[in-house]
């Protein structure tokens, strides 16, 4: 059973072609020869001239609308933008601190955002930012733990994070970057 925002979407997603008769790219295209663009009027077209029902016209609308707001309309489309044009060689570094998560355990939930991703356990443990062209911060929560060359105070840099490290290569998410994340990953 999906278990969070995310999950649920994407099981619903996956589910419209089954239950809608269309996939959600089949009813973005139809949306956008519409020209409609306020949620009462989309939902009235996807509900009364095609049958939809509430939850799935609804969570169509919504993903339509976000997409010509600009946002990405899944996960996935959040981490590419985040990766795209001058910040594309940063990808590799994100890679790599997400498969060092992964190995934390089953429970490490990736919880992209428009800016950054979230780690989550309980409760956040870190987050990846491709900060600049050149870096993509790691964020920690970590408590009791001394700063160190690599391992500095976040700072102003996000409140939500207590520690931060900068990273530029992939080379760079290490043993020791991998045991920073494991204890964060462990204290939350």
């Amino acid at each position: 059973m999906a278990n969070t925002a995310n999950e649920q979407l994407q099981t619903m997603i996956a589910n419209m072609p089954e239950k809608t008769g269309k996939s959600l790219d089949e009813w973005l295209a139809i949306l956008d020869k519409s020209g409609l663009s306020k949620h009462g009027e989309i939902m009235k077209l996807l509900k009364g001239e095609h049958g939809v029902t509430h939850g799935f016209a609804n969570t169509i609308t919504q993903l339509y609308r976000q997409r010509k707001e600009g946002a990405p309309t899944s996960d996935q489309g959040l981490i590419e933008a985040q990766y795209a044009d001058a910040k594309a060689d940063l990808k590799p570094i994100y890679d790599a601190v997400i498969a060092a998560a992964n190995k934390l355990g089953k429970d490490v939930e990736v919880a992209p955002k428009k800016t950054y991703v979230s780690l989550r356990r309980n409760k956040q443990f870190a987050i990846v930012q491709p900060t600049t062209k050149t870096r993509v911060d790691l964020g920690l929560n970590l408590s009791d733990v001394d700063t160190s060359d690599r391992l500095e105070a976040a700072g102003s840099w996000n409140s939500m994070c207590s520690h931060r490290i900068r990273l530029t290569s992939a080379d760079e998410v290490d043993e020791q970057v991998s045991q920073w994340l494991a204890q964060a990953y462990e204290q939350n």
